[in-house]
């Protein structure tokens, strides 16, 4: 009892400015219940908790008198108001009893509704936020013949200005908002939307810096010709139906990261999309890879980013005239500055390996080929001997990297080291990595002549490696 008595003292001997400071280390999604629960210890915690307003600015509307409670504990904090509605509203829901008391204050929304109630939440919440910094609106379709969910036009007075974040998820709507001068981040997921209002969402917010757009049907109605600038962008993903037809209208700036789908083989003369050309100042590029992607489409992915950043075609099906056409769009841009090049399962086509795009990349100092299906075509380009004008392929290459699958006839690589010394070109390091275990893969004396040739030679299996300088 003693020791207990004392344990109390000492804790009641705790400054209460410090006491109030509990909360901030209990995990985010107890802390609503244990705030609340801290109130009940005595009535000196009592008084601490209620009187720090902060601790009460987490509104969920999910009854009347807790959220009047939470009203008048929070003072005159911004509040961040979190909103579930899966069932039909009625009169009597606390959002129609309390919001008007509660908007003025809002500095962020979260919002999850049904088409059956979401315009109605919406409409409710019609009054200016001008504290409002980031709001989170998704809909649904909890069945199939259900409607669309939609977002009421007067959404706080049509007034977003003060909005930093805004992500609309499974929603209807016209993004008729506009002088959204401090939005910085725009997210939509599967919100159908013409191009013509997206781009004029765009003109009204000139300093967004991220955008992503997934699964978005994008509808024709853009003027020809109209071209929209992003000057503060830095990040780009844009998927879904049509998402070239946004890109046609849209002046990326230097610097900048866009990433997103490019259906190059669908084209019937195998000429890329017209948007491509609008991503020339994106050039001087450090890296370029091309890999397989881990997504279900049937088209190559393409990422760009700007100076010293890289370029990534990802190559889904690795047949070879996908090979060969993401090879040669490495023409669109300026290459002469890359330095890595990785190619993951591309298959070259038998009649002639397509590498007119090796040839201008004049300072390309890593060549890594993963799981290519016949990776040989690949060192017959480098073979100065091989090529019919006789140019040397990447001279100054230094760093040659080749993981396959099944065992590789380390013969070619020889002749093309050779070769390339023949030409006055060493390279300083080749690693031929097989993934199956095969004892003897690769002939010692064979080994022994392609260290010749280069100054440091790696041959490795699963089974181990055998590396020299």
């Amino acid at each position: 009892m003693r020791s207990w008595k004392n344990a109390a003292a000492l804790v009641n001997r705790i400054p209460p400015e410090i006491l109030a400071l509990i909360p901030d280390f209990i995990d985010t999604f107890k802390r609503d219940q244990s705030v609340v629960a801290l109130t009940h210890v005595c009535r000196a915690w009592r008084e601490v908790f209620t009187s720090r307003s902060t601790l009460w600015t987490c509104l969920d509307y999910s009854s009347t008198d807790k959220t009047r409670v939470y009203l008048e504990r929070s003072k005159s904090s911004p509040l961040a108001l979190s909103l579930c509605r899966n069932d039909t509203l009625s009169p009597r829901d606390p959002l129609f009893q309390i919001t008007p008391q509660a908007i003025g204050r809002l500095k962020s929304l979260s919002l999850l509704g049904t088409p059956r109630n979401l315009e109605d939440i919406t409409t409710q919440l019609s009054l200016p936020a001008p504290l409002l910094e980031v709001v989170t609106i998704e809909g649904g379709r909890w069945r199939r013949e259900d409607p669309d969910s939609v977002i009421a036009p007067t959404l706080f007075n049509g007034d977003l200005s003060s909005l930093d974040e805004l992500r609309l998820q499974r929603v209807v709507t016209k993004l008729h908002w506009r002088n959204m001068t401090n939005l910085t981040t725009l997210t939509l997921v599967d919100v159908p939307v013409a191009t013509s209002d997206l781009l004029d969402f765009f003109r009204s917010a000139p300093h967004l810096r991220e955008v992503e757009i997934h699964h978005a049907t994008l509808a024709y109605g853009a003027r020809p010709g109209q071209l929209v600038s992003l000057a503060y962008l830095k990040r780009m993903e844009i998927f879904g139906d049509r998402s070239s037809v946004l890109l046609d209208h849209l002046l990326v700036p230097v610097g900048a990261w866009l990433m997103t789908c490019v259906n190059l083989l669908a084209t019937p003369t195998g000429a890329p999309p017209k948007f491509l050309n609008n991503l020339k100042n994106l050039r001087n590029f450090a890296t370029i890879e091309l890999r397989p992607s881990s997504e279900d489409t049937s088209y190559p992915y393409m990422e760009f980013s700007g100076p010293n950043g890289k370029v990534k075609m990802i190559l889904v099906t690795p047949r070879p005239d996908e090979t060969c056409l993401l090879l040669e769009s490495l023409a669109l841009f300026n290459t002469s500055e890359v330095e890595q090049l990785d190619i993951d399962c591309g298959d070259s086509p038998p009649s002639g390996p397509p590498y007119q795009a090796l040839l201008p990349m004049g300072n390309l100092h890593t060549l890594t080929l993963t799981d290519c299906d016949t990776p040989h075509f690949f060192i017959h380009a480098l073979d100065p001997t091989m090529s019919p004008s006789g140019v040397m392929a990447c001279p100054r290459l230094e760093k040659l990297v080749v993981d396959h699958k099944e065992t590789l006839d380390i013969k070619s690589f020889i002749r093309m080291a050779a070769a390339r010394v023949s030409r006055g070109v060493k390279l300083k390091f080749v690693r031929i990595c097989s993934s199956w275990f095969v004892t003897t893969m690769y002939p010692e004396h064979d080994v022994s002549e392609l260290k010749k040739h280069v100054f440091r030679v790696e041959c490795s299996n699963s089974g181990g490696s055998d590396e020299e300088d």
